[in-house]
């Protein structure tokens, strides 16, 4: 295998350009613009790259800023596939990149059924979903580019340390539980859930809170005196109230997840200074995420707030993929790929 430089370095750039995408993205959902720009893929009518800048105020901005982006982010993913199709010699990253331009075609498209039919939830989860996959993936392309992946030397045969598979292992489930964790979110975003339970750590003073009906009629009534909620909203549902508990149970009990995984990244057998630097990352990342996340309840979900939890949890899922890679790469475990990739990916 031939390390290229230029195509490493544009991965990372593509990889890149798709957080500062993420974060646009929470942006549209944290300011309620989703619908600012009620056509697609036009705006107003106009070409999207010709609709005027001095036009782009209010909600309109972070819509259409957001739509660019993502153009952007298209285009880049496109040379990244062409790019990657005429230099790479292995068949698994190939079609690794192609698998990205499918997920950024059809994000394109959830994007536009998004809009065109006024925010349908289930569109609107899959779009954010999507949006958190394509990131691991281009992240994965950048790394599996990298100098690093190709020239290292592998493991010889019957010499690779049980303690990196085992940790492979674990961050993959790590990885997974962030992945759910991070539909939860987009769930609960996308339900209007974020503020069906006011405070924290505990749920209208309990750890399970009641659900009868005079338990939701007193819960409304809290939620309308305290400003949260207008009486024009309806009443706080229970679905809502399950969403909201959920996404936060999960996220402690994946943090805590997260919390081993970092510790056993730290103390990896040879103390690979990259792991223990993913270890790190990813240790102080979930306490931060943790403390933004409480931040965006008991400060009512300032747009600052709940887009940063958005944009690090996308973060944190990143670390947590690339720390189970790095550890595949260093042991040369073999259980969690077919065949064709655990042969080229090691050689």
């Amino acid at each position: 295998m031939t390390f290229h430089r230029g195509l490493h370095r544009f991965a990372v750039l593509t990889a890149f350009s798709t957080f500062l995408l993420i974060i646009a993205g929470g942006l549209v959902t944290s300011t309620g613009s989703g619908l600012s720009v009620p056509d697609w893929p036009n705006t107003y009518g106009r070409f999207m790259f010709a609709y005027p800048i001095d036009d782009m105020v209010g909600g309109i901005f972070y819509e259409h800023s957001h739509r660019m982006i993502a153009s952007v982010v298209g285009f880049l993913t496109v040379i990244l596939t062409i790019w990657v199709w005429r230099r790479e010699q292995r068949r698994w990253v190939k079609n690794l990149t192609l698998l990205a331009l499918l997920s950024v075609i059809l994000q394109g498209v959830l994007g536009g059924i998004t809009v065109l039919y006024l925010l349908p939830t289930a569109v609107s989860v899959a779009h954010a979903t999507l949006a958190q996959t394509f990131f691991v993936l281009v992240s994965s392309i950048a790394l599996v580019t990298s100098r690093w992946w190709i020239e290292r030397p592998s493991p010889a045969p019957g010499t690779a340390s049980p303690g990196q598979a085992s940790l492979t292992t674990l961050a993959a489930g790590a990885s997974l539980m962030v992945w759910v964790q991070l539909v939860l979110g987009a769930v609960m975003r996308h339900t209007a859930s974020g503020l069906a339970v006011p405070d924290f750590p505990l749920a209208y003073g309990s750890l399970f809170p009641s659900l009868s009906p005079q338990a939701l009629q007193h819960y409304t009534e809290t939620l309308i005196r305290d400003d949260i909620r207008i009486a024009a909203d309806g009443p706080v549902a229970a679905g809502q109230i399950f969403i909201h508990l959920l996404h936060r149970y999960w996220g402690i009990f994946t943090g805590a997840v997260l919390c081993w995984t970092a510790v056993r990244s730290m103390r990896s057998p040879g103390r690979v200074p990259r792991l223990g630097g993913l270890g790190s990352i990813m240790a102080v990342l979930t306490l931060l995420q943790v403390s933004l996340g409480a931040a965006t309840v008991l400060l009512r979900k300032p747009v600052e707030v709940a887009t940063a939890h958005v944009a690090l949890g996308a973060f944190l899922l990143v670390v947590s993929v690339l720390t189970a890679l790095h550890a595949y790469r260093l042991s040369g475990h073999r259980g969690f790929v077919p065949a064709t990739l655990a042969r080229e990916g090691v050689s």
